[in-house]
């Protein structure tokens, strides 16, 4: 990734630390052979793994599960024109062993929207990278 004074590459330990303090990402996945983007509230397990919280028979679900998607969340600053851009990138499955629902249900994430049939949807952490833009205060 191309690195100056005002952006550089964050290692993979800093992009989850990153990660762990946004309440909000974007999925970004296919949908009829589109590109498709969904703003959703989301937790980090303790494998790193992005975890949404979503009802059985949403679209999300059927467009996603078992296929590579890409996960992505940020901050910016537009006063200093700074902030930070992470992206993790892997397969997307919902949770079906009902140890590990249970285990979310209690841990998880929660829905900010009404769920009906709630099934768990982890992403996992396949590649992660992320970069941290360092900028000057805007002028006018």
């Amino acid at each position: 990734m191309f690195q100056n004074d005002s952006m550089r590459a964050i290692d993979r330990q800093e992009c989850l630390r990153l990660l762990a303090k946004a309440p909000v990402g974007r999925v970004v996945y296919t949908r009829q052979a589109l590109p498709a983007v969904l703003p959703v509230n989301f937790a980090l397990d303790s494998d790193a793994a992005v975890l949404l919280s979503t009802s059985a028979g949403s679209d999300l679900v059927r467009a996603i599960d078992g296929v590579v998607v890409a996960f992505e969340a940020d901050e910016y600053h537009p006063a200093t024109r700074s902030g930070w851009s992470v992206v993790v990138t892997g397969r997307a499955t919902v949770v079906t062993d009902p140890a590990e629902h249970a285990r979310l249900s209690q841990t998880g994430p929660r829905s900010w929207m009404p769920v009906q049939d709630g099934v768990f949807v982890r992403i996992e952490s396949e590649i992660v990278t992320g970069r941290d833009l360092r900028g000057s205060p805007a002028t006018r």
